[in-house]
């Protein structure tokens, strides 16, 4: 795909998704609200485009999608499981923590990916993001199982990571 291409590909997967916002917030499809948002997502697209800049429409392909699907369901029972962990870690008498901060490496090369993949960490209870410097994350674990960045990447984040290059190949 040539730099036009993508560029215009990317353009139009960042008007499609402000629409979709839009839409989402308006709920309504009267024919009044459906060209006002169509205006305004194009005029914010056109004024932040050399901002938004991470996927093109290629992101609408079936196996990504597959993939989006697949990342949302690996995140909300990693979500479910560390809320229950982390609520039985707070009402035990022992409060049984070993907090620290661990180091992982991430094979991921796009910005965008490697930006969900912390905030996916942060997001889980029981981990946070502290720093993120080139393919290296800073994380703060409510539990140091291990300070073996290869073992710490297993626990923390090798699930997420496996879908994200797949979306982001």
């Amino acid at each position: 795909m040539n730099t036009s291409s993508l560029s215009v590909s990317k353009f139009l997967y960042n008007w499609i998704l402000m629409f979709v916002v839009w839409l989402g917030f308006t709920t309504s499809l009267a024919p009044a609200e459906l060209i006002t948002g169509a205006v305004v997502s194009l005029i914010v697209v056109a004024m932040t485009a050399k901002y938004l800049n991470c996927c093109g429409l290629d992101i609408f392909l079936p196996n990504k999608l597959f993939y989006i699907s697949k990342y949302i369901g690996v995140f909300t029972i990693a979500l479910i499981k560390s809320n229950i962990d982390v609520a039985k870690r707070v009402l035990s008498p022992a409060l049984p923590i070993n907090p620290g901060i661990v180091q992982i490496e991430t094979k991921l090369t796009n910005e965008f990916a490697k930006m969900v993949l912390a905030n996916t960490i942060t997001l889980t209870p029981g981990t946070l993001t502290v720093d993120m410097v080139g393919n290296t994350y800073y994380i703060h674990w409510i539990d140091v199982t291990s300070e073996d960045p290869i073992e710490a990447h297993k626990e923390i984040a090798k699930q997420f990571e496996d879908i994200l290059l797949k979306i982001f190949k």
